[in-house]
């Protein structure tokens, strides 16, 4: 990178579709955060999960308080968390899809209440049950902290991930292959 490149923040609104460009070069594990009770439910796509700690057990995940998602995680201070796997792509795009709202995300979709109420959704990588511990409310969006109440992992190692704005596939064993083709023997390396 040359100095050329460097390129001072400014306060002018230009700033927010670059910072956008620079967080798109960040790759995000896909998930859907579901939230609400029987009828009363929505969901969304996010790549803002993320681990807080494991000692206790916590995670976090950053929303917009515009989103309906937030308001119900508000009201009922329970979420659902869904990692998808590589084969979700369509599920993902519909939880992303701004015409749907609440219910209308979950149709044609297998989901399931879990024990707290919240809908969870099958074929996940894992989904986890949440417990709201905490919001911390910060200019657009919410960071809310999720104390663990429930989860369960599946046996499937094949994952989404959302890069440079279009999502990529990641499956255990064929990326396993791949990097064994191009791999340099450890022998050859002094």
């Amino acid at each position: 990178m040359s100095k050329s490149d460097i390129h001072l923040v400014d306060d002018s609104g230009e700033i927010e579709r670059q910072f956008r460009s620079i967080m798109r070069r960040l790759p995000g594990g896909v998930s859907i955060i579901t939230a609400g009770n029987g009828e009363d439910i929505s969901g969304m796509t996010v790549t803002s999960l993320s681990s807080l700690s494991t000692d206790p057990p916590r995670l976090l995940v950053s929303i917009n308080k515009q989103a309906s998602s937030f308001a119900l995680i508000e009201r009922y201070r329970l979420f659902g968390v869904n990692i998808l796997g590589s084969d979700q792509q369509e599920l993902a795009t519909r939880f992303s899809n701004g015409r749907l709202k609440g219910k209308e995300r979950f149709e044609g979709a297998e989901w399931f209440p879990g024990s707290s109420g919240v809908p969870l959704l099958g074929q996940s990588l894992a989904t986890v049950e949440c417990q709201v511990e905490e919001i911390i409310e910060r200019h657009s969006h919410g960071i809310v902290v999720g104390r663990l109440l429930s989860f369960d992992l599946s046996h499937r190692l094949s994952g989404l991930v959302y890069w440079n704005g279009q999502y990529i596939e990641i499956d255990h064993d064929t990326d396993l292959d791949r990097l064994a083709e191009v791999s340099i023997p450890l022998a050859h390396v002094r």
